[in-house]
This record gives structure tokens, C-alpha cells and sequence, in this order.
């Protein structure tokens, strides 16, 4: 079996307090692809909703953003991010990693405004195309490394 066929999944997950943007990669690990979010408020709703991806679509890995503070250091969603990770890796059993997330909203936002996305569509699409953008990024800069251009 060739390594891109071993490989499982990637989501990326964009913490909000009442969404949470979701992006899953694709079979080959090289796109990311955004999902509908999830309800942010319920932790074991989402919990179990995580669980299912897991089962479902053969996930390995959770990227979880972490919105550093402009100046690099932890703040208060930060923190929630972190406790959030042991709670994800404990009932999923799936490893889980802090991705700096600085701005991947921003990004999203103007993506979504240039391809033409305006008012209350946008609410609906950003936090999973901000989750795509931070998978897209961790996809790109392990491909990188794979490569030895890191």
C-alpha cells in the first residue's frame, strides 16, 4: 500500500465560541476543504460530533487553531484553545495540535469577500474557510518538510 493511501486525514478546527469552523483534507493530503460548522456551544455535542469524523471519514489528526494575541503571547481564548485540545484528545484518542491561527479569520474573510460571498452568507462561511486556511497551510508546510525545503 503506497504512503498516500495510508494516510489518514487531517481536520482543522477553528475555535469560536458559538461556531466552530471545521476543514477536513482530502484522501491525498494535499487540499483542505471546508465543512459546515458545528455548534459551538454544546462541548459534548461537539464532542461526539468530533467522535463521528473520527469514525466516519478516518481522521488522525486535529489541528486546533490557537489565537495567539497579536504579540505572540497566550490570552484568554488561547488558554480555552489548549484545555479544549486535552479534552478532544482524551475522548477522541486522536492525536491533537496547536496551530498559531493569527489572522486566518481575516484571511478567510477577504477570500470569501473577493470571490463574491457578502452579509449573512459570510457568517455562515468563514469559520470553516478560516479552518481551511489554517489545514491548507499545515498541509503545504508538511509537504515542504517532506521534501526537504523546510
Amino acid at each position: 500500500m503506497s504512503d498516500a493511501a495510508k494516510r489518514q486525514r487531517v481536520v482543522a478546527l477553528d475555535l469560536g465560541k458559538s461556531r466552530v469552523g471545521v476543514a477536513i483534507s482530502d484522501e491525498l493530503g494535499l487540499l483542505a476543504h471546508p465543512r459546515t460548522a458545528l455548534d459551538g456551544r454544546n462541548r459534548s455535542a461537539l464532542l461526539a460530533a468530533l467522535k463521528r469524523l473520527v469514525r466516519v471519514d478516518g481522521v488522525g489528526r486535529f489541528l486546533v487553531g490557537l489565537p495567539l494575541n497579536m504579540s505572540g503571547e497566550l490570552g484568554t481564548a488561547a488558554h480555552r484553545a489548549a484545555r479544549f485540545c486535552q479534552l478532544l484528545a482524551d475522548a477522541t484518542g486522536v492525536e491533537v495540535e496547536l496551530v498559531d491561527e493569527r489572522l486566518s479569520t481575516v484571511q478567510a474573510e477577504r477570500a470569501l469577500r473577493a470571490a463574491g460571498t457578502r452579509g449573512g452568507d459570510m457568517q455562515g462561511k468563514v469559520d470553516g474557510a478560516a479552518a481551511a486556511i489554517l489545514l491548507q497551510h499545515w498541509l503545504d508546510q508538511r509537504r515542504r518538510h517532506e521534501r526537504g525545503l523546510a
